[in-house]
């Protein structure tokens, strides 16, 4: 069976087995239920699930598809293991990401990107424009055109509407195909046959013609991804030159080949149809771009182990020793490592040719931190935030040193300050309720805590939370007049949905 609308794509997909550590069994009891409620139900009450109207003729709506995803997303970032928590290499994915849906005909859609640490082939496209990138395709990618032509790709099943478009075909069976395909994404990491039981399910309810169908989608995806790759200003030969190698490397798996290349016969055909494609688009070399470059040289120095991660950039060098991306890779492998005096040597040919980054700016800083230094390292991430203002990475890491150097209310001002502007930017909230638990504030720090678990999704720990910081007895009349005004409105939505299940 073929994947459905980008899910479990270019690679180890759906059923098949990934390490150990990857989506548990709570998220897929949980996602499970979701499903059954979401994509079953013909209508939801009035505030809790969208309205997925007729499930026997229309389509699945783009509110529908945006509240699934939303809650699929909520399980994968706050339960799983896999979920690389990494506001650089996430950054960096929105980033490009971004700039290839500026370039995508209009839909309406929020795209987010998201990283997954899998060594694996994948990419997959959530309902909703949610889009996972397994940290072993970044790495396969040789050029920054192959990873956005994957990109492209996957935003090409959102901004066609794959999913609503099949389940507008497919009615109910397409409905239980697209829950079996959802649960098996989180399913194939601690139970292989768990997710192949989910594949099952949606086969058995399939009618033989999804197959075909679903090329079709592949196909219009190519070319859609391909016109975009192209608006974008990216090499367009990147998408065919990523599929051959699929291909090839395909040939060593033998019979296990990953899911993808398995269950897609047509694969040499799409080749053709995208290499005579490009053919008429005409030649442009792109150079990739330094992010690219040293996103991949964190992730070989997240990848293994420390001292495996040390060992394979420090071949690397070998063959290049005056690479500053390959050093900045060593770098952050022998911090990892805890080795601090080999990490400062290396930062220190480092800087002889430092790449122009704010990763590179944040390193430093974080080698300055772990020599305990909070002081030195705040002072670093706040100069740096002079040549690189738009760095939330930058911004993390001052507040943290702050707290760290002794200055906790310095930093709470200065979070909230930047909340104004980004009010569901869980981080920053996070770092608050460390600030305010820093400087003494239990009313502050509860009340921070609050919108953390708000934005998990879990408005009964919120509401506990904003309890506690009325209890606290610290606040003064603003804030507790802030905070009962948020506990009404908390408690009110918590109502609605406790109503509407």
């Amino acid at each position: 069976m073929a994947p459905i609308a980008g899910i479990c794509e270019l690679g180890e997909g759906c059923g098949e087995p990934r390490r150990k550590g990857g989506y548990h069994s709570t998220v897929k009891k949980q996602l499970a239920s979701l499903l059954l409620c979401a994509l079953l139900l013909p209508r939801a009450f009035a505030d809790g699930l969208p309205d997925l109207g007729d499930v026997g003729s229309a389509e699945l709506s783009p509110q529908a598809e945006r509240r699934i995803g939303e809650q699929a997303m909520g399980e994968i970032r706050w339960r799983e293991a896999a979920y690389l928590d990494d506001v650089e290499v996430e950054g960096y994915l929105n980033s490009l990401g971004q700039r290839l849906v500026a370039a995508a005909p209009a839909s309406g859609v929020d795209f987010s990107f998201f990283a997954v640490s899998d060594p694996t082939l994948n990419a997959f496209a959530l309902p909703g424009g949610f889009i996972g990138v397994h940290t072993g395709l970044v790495l396969a990618a040789s050029t920054e055109s192959e990873l956005a032509s994957v990109l492209g790709h996957e935003i090409a099943h959102v901004t066609q509407r794959h999913i609503a478009r099949m389940i507008g075909n497919q009615g109910r069976t397409g409905m239980v195909m697209l829950a079996s395909m959802i649960v098996a994404i989180l399913a194939a990491g601690s139970s292989p046959d768990a997710a192949e039981a989910a594949i099952a399910t949606g086969q058995a309810t399939a009618m033989q013609s999804q197959l075909a169908y679903t090329r079709d989608f592949e196909r219009e995806a190519d070319r859609n991804g391909l016109m975009t790759l192209q608006a974008a200003g990216f090499d367009v030969r990147g998408m065919p030159a990523f599929f051959e190698r699929l291909q090839r490397n395909s040939r060593l798996y033998e019979n296990n080949a990953p899911a993808y290349l398995r269950t897609h016969p047509l694969t040499t055909d799409r080749i053709t149809d995208m290499e005579n494609r490009v053919q008429g688009l005409g030649y442009r070399q792109v150079p990739d771009s330094l992010e690219f470059r040293l996103v991949q040289a964190k992730l070989l120095a997240l990848q293994g182990s420390a001292a495996e991660a040390v060992r394979g950039l420090e071949a690397r060098l070998k063959g290049k020793p005056d690479d500053p991306v390959l050093r900045y890779g060593l770098t952050r492998a022998l911090l990892r490592m805890g080795q601090l005096e080999q990490a400062r040597a290396s930062m220190t040919l480092l800087a002889r040719n430092p790449p122009a980054s704010a990763m590179v700016e944040a390193l430093e800083a974080e080698l300055l931190a772990a020599g305990g230094d909070h002081a030195a390292a705040a002072a670093h991430y706040r100069d740096a935030i002079k040549r690189y203002p738009l760095s939330r990475p930058l911004a993390y890491g001052l507040a943290d040193e702050l707290i760290a150097a002794g200055r906790p209310a310095e930093a709470a001002d200065m979070l909230r300050k930047d909340i104004v502007s980004a009010p569901d930017d869980y981080r920053r909230w996070g770092l608050l309720a460390k600030a305010e638990l820093a400087r003494g504030s239990r009313a502050g720090r509860h009340r921070a805590q609050a919108e953390v678990y708000r934005l998990q999704g879990s408005l009964p720990a919120a509401v506990e939370q904003l309890e506690l910081a009325q209890r606290a007895g610290d606040a003064d009349f603003y804030t507790m007049s802030a905070i009962d005004a948020r506990l009404r409105e908390l408690r009110t939505r918590l109502r609605q949905e406790r109503e509407a299940r």
